[in-house]
């Protein structure tokens, strides 16, 4: 049996960072670069490296390289973790999973690193459908992000929000409510996926060169949202609202609107959080061209929309002149 599952990257239109906080978000797939995790059944269970786990490279150089784009840590842990989460899923509801049914994992990626663009959870998404499908077990959707977010937090300790497995979960363009209230009653947020008349006209463009972990810059946030801090407090509000603008100009295809909205998400996001003065480049090359521009995630790759095909040659341009990539993101099939 060999089963193969897939997780794309993602990028965050706006919200973002309010949904580690009870906040609101809309976040879309980027269908070109995704994680896949096979799965094959075998006599004995093995987790098989991949490139961020290697100990054997052809130079120091090619070691340092490799430290700076996956860490210390590759996709090991991550998998290690979703096992052990899947089967103690399995255990409190009751399921009695086969222990001597034993499979080979492993995984691939393409999904830039440490750039926002979600790459650690599409490998645990991808490898928590792969199990299910191996079990045969149903997992009601909505619960399925809690369980991946669950891995990270709870076994590896990454400071992170659900934002990104709702996402991978649900695909296409979704929208989020994580408020409190739904959380205390049923465990899990509002999604509902978007299907607008029109397409936005959309990009997404990164910097693999501005690589970063963003656990710490999310730790110190969180420890000011938990201390009541005014301005953070404040911040998610407006981003709570500013999701909503953002929903209503993405069915009604108002493009100018949509504009203004994710300008906006940035510019407080910037009363919050520390921007890297590489990263604040890459927002104003990006409306200094005439498109909206807001990070996709955490930092290292922005999103926006632009404003016909004349201008999205002059974005990826400017772009490309600082060394980033610029694509318009599939996120349908």
């Amino acid at each position: 049996m060999n089963i193969v599952t897939h997780a794309y990257a993602r990028a965050g239109l706006v919200g973002n960072p309010s949904d580690g906080y009870n906040g609101k978000t809309i976040s879309f797939v980027i269908r070109q670069y995704k994680a896949t995790v096979t799965l094959r059944e075998s006599e004995r269970f093995e987790i098989l490296p991949g490139s961020g786990d290697l100990t054997n490279f052809d130079s120091v150089g090619a070691f340092l390289r490799d430290v700076k784009l996956n860490g210390y840590y590759g996709g090991m842990r991550l998998l290690k973790a979703i096992v052990k989460k899947f089967h103690d899923y399995a255990a409190k509801q009751n399921l009695k999973l086969p222990m001597d049914k034993n499979f080979t994992l492993s995984f691939e990626t393409d999904i830039p690193r440490l750039v926002g663009m979600s790459g650690s959870s599409a490998i645990v998404c991808a490898a928590f459908k792969a199990m299910m499908a191996f079990y045969k077990v149903d997992v009601l959707k909505p619960l399925i992000p809690n369980l991946i977010l669950s891995a990270e937090k709870e076994e590896l300790n990454i400071s992170a929000g659900l934002q990104d497995r709702v996402i991978q979960t649900y695909e296409g363009l979704t929208y989020m409510d994580f408020d409190k209230k739904l959380f205390a009653e049923r465990g899990y947020g509002e999604y509902v996926p978007l299907d607008p008349p029109k397409a936005p006209p959309l990009y997404v463009a990164f910097d693999p060169d501005r690589a970063e972990v963003s656990d710490v810059t999310h730790r110190n946030l969180r420890a000011m949202y938990d201390a009541g801090d005014a301005t953070v407090v404040g911040a998610m509000d407006k981003l709570r609202k500013l999701t909503d603008r953002g929903r209503s100009a993405v069915m009604n295809g108002d493009w100018d609107e949509l504009h203004k909205v994710t300008n906006e998400n940035f510019d407080i996001r910037k009363t919050i959080m520390p921007i890297a003065p590489e990263n604040q480049r890459m927002i104003d090359v990006a409306r200094g061209a005439g498109a909206s521009a807001k990070f996709a995630g955490s930092g290292g790759a922005i999103c926006g929309v632009f404003h016909g095909e004349e201008q999205f040659t002059k974005l990826a341009a400017a772009l490309k002149a600082i060394g980033c990539t610029t694509v318009k993101p599939q996120i349908w099939e």
